[in-house]
């Protein structure tokens, strides 16, 4: 079972007893879409392993980002406010980022693992530093870092 998994419910409870509504909305937003997850894979007492609830994590803060972009292009401030909050909320779950120097040595290791040249393996590259950063990466710094290094 992960981390996330066991921390929920005891946020969830937390949320609740301290009557914070958008705690608790991102939360029970969280843990549905990782029931979700379950059910697709399986049935709903499906155990999701780590990197299962890491996807489902990050796709729940990109759905974020995505509406916090959206409000303020239409001049909707105080949703855009909300859409962030629950960002900070759902970051709490993520594994600590990667330094500079971890990133530059994950990639130096996808490429050697993949014998890559140019940017025509930025696709074996990334799938490889994917693997190897373990979801402690973002996805558009990971791929700018490839392709700076495949450049």
């Amino acid at each position: 079972m992960s981390d996330i998994s066991t921390r929920l419910p005891e946020d969830l409870k937390t949320a609740m007893r301290a009557k914070d509504t958008l705690a608790l909305n991102a939360l029970r937003a969280l843990k549905s879409a990782l029931m979700n997850a379950a059910i697709e894979k399986g049935n709903l007492s499906t155990i999701l392993d780590e990197s299962e609830v890491m996807a489902v994590l990050r796709k729940q803060i990109k759905q974020r980002v995505d509406a916090c972009e959206q409000f303020e292009k239409a001049g909707r401030p105080e949703l855009a406010a909300t859409e962030k909050t629950e960002i900070e909320i759902l970051s709490r779950y993520l594994p600590a980022a990667l330094a500079a120097e971890e990133l530059d040595a994950i990639i130096a290791q996808a490429v050697a693992d993949t014998g890559a040249t140019g940017k025509a393996d930025m696709g074996k590259v990334m799938k490889r530093a994917q693997e190897l950063a373990e979801g402690r990466a973002d996805g558009k710094l990971l791929s700018a870092a490839v392709m700076k290094r495949l450049s």
